[in-house]
Protein backbone atom coordinates (compact mmCIF):
# COMPACT_ATOMS: atom_id res chain seq x y z
CA UNK A 1 0.00 0.00 0.00
CA UNK A 2 1.39 3.27 -1.05
CA UNK A 3 0.03 6.44 -0.01
CA UNK A 4 0.62 9.73 -1.29
CA UNK A 5 2.56 12.68 0.79
CA UNK A 6 3.42 16.16 0.85
CA UNK A 7 7.09 16.89 -0.39
CA UNK A 8 8.13 18.32 2.67
CA UNK A 9 6.46 15.73 5.12
CA UNK A 10 9.35 12.89 5.82
CA UNK A 11 8.62 9.41 4.92
CA UNK A 12 8.79 6.25 6.82
CA UNK A 13 8.55 3.02 5.34
CA UNK A 14 7.02 -0.12 7.31
CA UNK A 15 8.35 -3.61 5.72
CA UNK A 16 5.54 -5.97 7.17
CA UNK A 17 7.67 -9.67 7.01
CA UNK A 18 4.61 -10.84 8.74
CA UNK A 19 0.29 -11.51 8.22
CA UNK A 20 -1.53 -9.36 10.55
CA UNK A 21 -2.73 -11.60 13.14
CA UNK A 22 -6.46 -11.51 13.97
CA UNK A 23 -5.98 -10.19 17.25
CA UNK A 24 -3.88 -7.08 16.24
CA UNK A 25 -6.65 -6.53 13.39
CA UNK A 26 -9.13 -6.35 15.88
CA UNK A 27 -7.39 -3.81 18.64
CA UNK A 28 -5.26 -2.16 16.31
CA UNK A 29 -6.16 -1.80 13.48
CA UNK A 30 -3.35 -4.05 12.00
CA UNK A 31 0.66 -3.66 12.70
CA UNK A 32 1.00 -0.43 10.70
CA UNK A 33 -0.58 1.05 13.62
CA UNK A 34 1.06 -0.66 16.28
CA UNK A 35 4.78 0.47 14.42
CA UNK A 36 3.06 4.39 13.79
CA UNK A 37 2.05 4.52 17.62
CA UNK A 38 5.33 3.53 19.03
CA UNK A 39 7.63 5.11 16.38
CA UNK A 40 5.48 7.91 15.07
CA UNK A 41 5.47 11.77 15.70
CA UNK A 42 1.80 12.78 14.19
CA UNK A 43 2.61 16.41 15.19
CA UNK A 44 6.08 16.50 13.13
CA UNK A 45 4.17 16.42 9.42
CA UNK A 46 5.73 12.63 8.99
CA UNK A 47 4.03 9.76 6.74
CA UNK A 48 4.59 5.75 7.20
CA UNK A 49 4.01 3.70 4.04
CA UNK A 50 3.16 0.07 4.42
CA UNK A 51 4.88 -2.37 2.30
CA UNK A 52 3.79 -6.12 2.54
CA UNK A 53 7.00 -7.74 1.49
CA UNK A 54 5.48 -11.29 2.73
CA UNK A 55 3.71 -10.65 0.32
CA UNK A 56 5.70 -10.00 -2.33
CA UNK A 57 5.27 -5.74 -1.74
CA UNK A 58 7.73 -3.82 -2.35
CA UNK A 59 9.01 -0.10 -2.68
CA UNK A 60 10.09 0.87 -6.07
CA UNK A 61 14.08 0.86 -6.33
CA UNK A 62 13.34 4.94 -7.75
CA UNK A 63 11.31 6.17 -5.02
CA UNK A 64 13.90 4.66 -2.21
CA UNK A 65 15.78 8.36 -1.96
CA UNK A 66 12.22 9.77 -0.84
CA UNK A 67 12.47 8.04 2.73
CA UNK A 68 13.82 9.26 5.71
CA UNK A 69 14.03 5.93 7.14
CA UNK A 70 12.60 2.18 6.87
CA UNK A 71 12.10 -0.35 9.74
CA UNK A 72 11.07 -4.35 8.95
CA UNK A 73 8.87 -6.18 11.24
CA UNK A 74 9.40 -9.22 12.85
CA UNK A 75 8.23 -12.57 11.27
CA UNK A 76 7.07 -16.41 11.55
CA UNK A 77 9.57 -17.00 8.79
CA UNK A 78 13.33 -17.45 9.29
CA UNK A 79 15.83 -14.80 8.37
CA UNK A 80 18.16 -17.46 6.63
CA UNK A 81 15.30 -19.04 4.38
CA UNK A 82 14.92 -18.74 0.67
CA UNK A 83 11.81 -17.80 -0.08
CA UNK A 84 12.12 -15.19 -2.83
CA UNK A 85 10.44 -12.51 -0.88
CA UNK A 86 13.50 -13.39 1.41
CA UNK A 87 16.23 -13.63 -0.99
CA UNK A 88 14.16 -10.06 -2.42
CA UNK A 89 14.47 -8.41 1.12
CA UNK A 90 18.25 -9.15 1.57
CA UNK A 91 18.92 -7.17 -1.97
CA UNK A 92 16.56 -4.43 -0.91
CA UNK A 93 18.44 -3.90 2.42
CA UNK A 94 21.97 -3.73 0.76
CA UNK A 95 20.64 -1.18 -1.69
CA UNK A 96 19.49 0.59 1.54
CA UNK A 97 22.35 0.16 3.25
CA UNK A 98 25.12 1.54 0.17
CA UNK A 99 22.51 4.54 0.02
CA UNK A 100 23.34 4.50 4.16
CA UNK A 101 19.46 5.57 4.34
CA UNK A 102 18.57 4.35 7.95
CA UNK A 103 17.45 0.97 8.67
CA UNK A 104 16.14 -0.59 11.87
CA UNK A 105 15.62 -4.09 12.14
CA UNK A 106 13.43 -5.67 14.21
CA UNK A 107 13.55 -9.20 15.57
CA UNK A 108 13.59 -11.07 11.85
CA UNK A 109 14.59 -8.03 10.82
CA UNK A 110 17.53 -7.82 13.01
CA UNK A 111 18.53 -11.17 11.76
CA UNK A 112 17.54 -10.61 8.05
CA UNK A 113 18.90 -7.26 8.13
CA UNK A 114 22.57 -9.09 9.65
CA UNK A 115 22.68 -12.00 6.88
CA UNK A 116 21.74 -9.33 4.21
CA UNK A 117 25.21 -7.48 5.32
CA UNK A 118 27.36 -10.27 5.57
CA UNK A 119 26.37 -11.63 9.43
CA UNK A 120 25.50 -15.33 10.14
CA UNK A 121 22.43 -15.94 12.01
CA UNK A 122 20.65 -19.36 12.65
CA UNK A 123 18.47 -21.28 14.99
CA UNK A 124 19.42 -20.36 18.72
CA UNK A 125 21.57 -22.53 20.59
CA UNK A 126 19.61 -22.07 23.83
CA UNK A 127 16.06 -22.46 22.06
CA UNK A 128 13.04 -20.46 22.38
CA UNK A 129 13.09 -16.74 24.00
CA UNK A 130 9.59 -15.51 24.53
CA UNK A 131 8.29 -13.09 27.49
CA UNK A 132 10.49 -10.25 29.23
CA UNK A 133 14.63 -10.51 28.98
CA UNK A 134 16.87 -8.35 30.74
CA UNK A 135 19.42 -6.92 28.23
CA UNK A 136 22.30 -4.99 29.19
CA UNK A 137 24.11 -2.19 27.18
CA UNK A 138 27.81 -2.42 26.26
CA UNK A 139 29.93 0.29 27.72
CA UNK A 140 31.19 3.11 26.00
CA UNK A 141 29.36 3.35 23.19
CA UNK A 142 28.74 7.34 22.94
CA UNK A 143 31.45 7.75 20.93
CA UNK A 144 30.55 5.34 18.41
CA UNK A 145 26.94 5.96 17.71
CA UNK A 146 25.51 9.41 17.72
CA UNK A 147 21.99 8.44 18.29
CA UNK A 148 22.54 6.80 21.91
CA UNK A 149 24.92 10.14 22.45
CA UNK A 150 21.55 11.51 22.00
CA UNK A 151 19.42 9.86 24.59
CA UNK A 152 22.00 7.49 27.01
CA UNK A 153 21.74 9.97 29.90
CA UNK A 154 18.19 9.15 30.12
CA UNK A 155 18.51 5.15 29.40
CA UNK A 156 19.86 3.00 32.30
CA UNK A 157 22.44 0.44 31.20
CA UNK A 158 19.87 -2.88 31.88
CA UNK A 159 17.17 -3.13 30.06
CA UNK A 160 14.00 -5.21 30.06
CA UNK A 161 12.78 -5.96 26.31
CA UNK A 162 10.06 -8.49 25.29
CA UNK A 163 11.21 -11.25 23.41
CA UNK A 164 9.65 -13.69 20.78
CA UNK A 165 12.31 -15.76 18.65
CA UNK A 166 14.06 -19.12 18.40
CA UNK A 167 16.12 -17.84 15.74
CA UNK A 168 19.39 -15.32 16.41
CA UNK A 169 22.49 -13.24 15.11
CA UNK A 170 25.02 -15.54 15.52
CA UNK A 171 28.38 -13.25 13.87
CA UNK A 172 27.24 -9.91 13.22
CA UNK A 173 28.45 -8.23 9.64
CA UNK A 174 32.11 -6.70 9.16
CA UNK A 175 32.66 -3.26 10.78
CA UNK A 176 29.16 -3.96 13.04
CA UNK A 177 29.38 -3.23 16.55
CA UNK A 178 27.55 -5.39 19.22
CA UNK A 179 25.58 -2.47 21.03
CA UNK A 180 23.82 -4.96 23.92
CA UNK A 181 23.46 -8.58 24.81
CA UNK A 182 21.66 -10.80 27.52
CA UNK A 183 22.37 -14.11 29.00
CA UNK A 184 20.29 -15.40 26.93
CA UNK A 185 21.35 -14.03 23.46
CA UNK A 186 25.32 -12.76 22.65
CA UNK A 187 23.74 -10.38 20.22
CA UNK A 188 20.59 -8.33 21.25
CA UNK A 189 21.25 -5.10 19.79
CA UNK A 190 23.96 -3.89 16.75
CA UNK A 191 24.74 -1.07 14.62
CA UNK A 192 26.95 -0.03 11.67
CA UNK A 193 27.75 3.54 11.43
CA UNK A 194 24.48 6.08 12.04
CA UNK A 195 22.39 4.38 9.66
CA UNK A 196 22.11 0.67 10.96
CA UNK A 197 20.59 -0.96 14.02
CA UNK A 198 19.11 -4.08 14.37
CA UNK A 199 17.41 -5.20 18.01
CA UNK A 200 16.09 -8.78 18.74
CA UNK A 201 13.53 -8.07 20.96
CA UNK A 202 10.29 -6.16 20.72
CA UNK A 203 10.22 -2.08 21.63
CA UNK A 204 6.78 -1.58 19.40
CA UNK A 205 5.44 -4.30 21.46
CA UNK A 206 2.69 -4.32 24.25
CA UNK A 207 2.15 -6.76 26.74
CA UNK A 208 -1.06 -7.68 25.24
CA UNK A 209 0.35 -8.71 21.80
CA UNK A 210 2.64 -11.06 23.06
CA UNK A 211 0.34 -13.04 25.08
CA UNK A 212 -2.44 -13.17 22.39
CA UNK A 213 1.17 -14.72 20.20
CA UNK A 214 2.24 -17.01 23.23
CA UNK A 215 -1.11 -18.47 23.42
CA UNK A 216 -1.79 -18.86 19.65
CA UNK A 217 2.21 -20.43 19.74
CA UNK A 218 0.78 -23.11 22.37
CA UNK A 219 -2.45 -23.51 20.71
CA UNK A 220 -0.14 -24.76 17.51
CA UNK A 221 1.87 -26.96 19.45
CA UNK A 222 5.26 -24.38 18.97
CA UNK A 223 5.63 -24.56 22.50
CA UNK A 224 4.86 -26.87 25.80
CA UNK A 225 2.34 -25.22 28.28
CA UNK A 226 5.18 -24.97 30.61
CA UNK A 227 7.58 -22.92 28.58
CA UNK A 228 4.40 -20.48 28.16
CA UNK A 229 2.77 -20.21 31.37
CA UNK A 230 6.62 -19.43 32.84
CA UNK A 231 6.84 -16.62 29.61
CA UNK A 232 3.63 -15.18 30.70
CA UNK A 233 4.47 -15.08 34.56
CA UNK A 234 7.69 -13.25 33.79
CA UNK A 235 5.38 -10.99 31.83
CA UNK A 236 2.65 -10.46 34.81
CA UNK A 237 5.51 -9.96 37.33
CA UNK A 238 7.64 -6.87 35.74
CA UNK A 239 7.34 -4.35 33.13
CA UNK A 240 9.47 -3.96 29.91
CA UNK A 241 11.27 -0.83 29.76
CA UNK A 242 9.15 0.42 26.38
CA UNK A 243 9.53 3.62 26.88
CA UNK A 244 13.68 3.59 26.75
CA UNK A 245 13.52 1.54 23.81
CA UNK A 246 11.08 3.83 21.99
CA UNK A 247 13.36 6.89 22.86
CA UNK A 248 16.65 4.55 21.54
CA UNK A 249 14.51 3.91 18.25
CA UNK A 250 13.63 7.30 17.73
CA UNK A 251 16.39 8.72 18.82
CA UNK A 252 18.49 6.37 15.63
CA UNK A 253 15.28 6.90 12.86
CA UNK A 254 15.52 10.60 13.35
CA UNK A 255 17.37 12.29 15.55
CA UNK A 256 15.46 13.06 18.49
CA UNK A 257 13.31 10.89 20.52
Amino acid sequence: MKIDHQIDMKRYALLLAAKDSDYVMKMYGGYLNVFVNAFGDDDEGEKWDLFRVVEGEFPEMEDLHKYSGFVISGSPYDAYGNELWILKLCFLLQTLDAMEKKVLGICFGHQVLCRALGGKIGKAYSGWDIGLRKVRLAKNLKSSFSFLSNCMDEIPTCLSIIECHQDEVWEVPDGAVVIAFSEKTSVEMFGIGEHILGIQGHPEYTKDIVLNLIDRLLNTNFIESGFAEDAKWRLEVAEPDRRSWVKICKSFLKGRF
